[in-house]
């Protein structure tokens, strides 16, 4: 079931909104609908070592001595 809304917006965002939500075919009530669905949806809660996991490997030695490399880059 849909329920109305009133919003007040600034008069030049009303025209941008309708401009841009004329160029992706939609109305701007269902610009706004998909917004509020987009910002309201919850979260998904990751385990930072999970996330750590899926870092891509580094492209230097891990390893290396990094001060005597940048020592040895720069001349110093």
């Amino acid at each position: 079931m849909k329920e109305r809304l009133n919003l007040t917006i600034d008069a030049g965002l009303v025209e941008s909104m309708k401009a841009y939500a004329a160029g992706k075919n939609m109305s701007v009530s269902e610009l706004v609908e998909s917004y509020f669905r987009t910002v309201t949806k919850p979260m998904p809660r990751t385990n930072i070592l999970d996330m750590v996991d899926q870092l891509e490997t580094p492209a230097f030695d891990v390893h290396a001595d990094l001060k005597d490399q940048y020592h040895r880059q720069n001349g110093v």
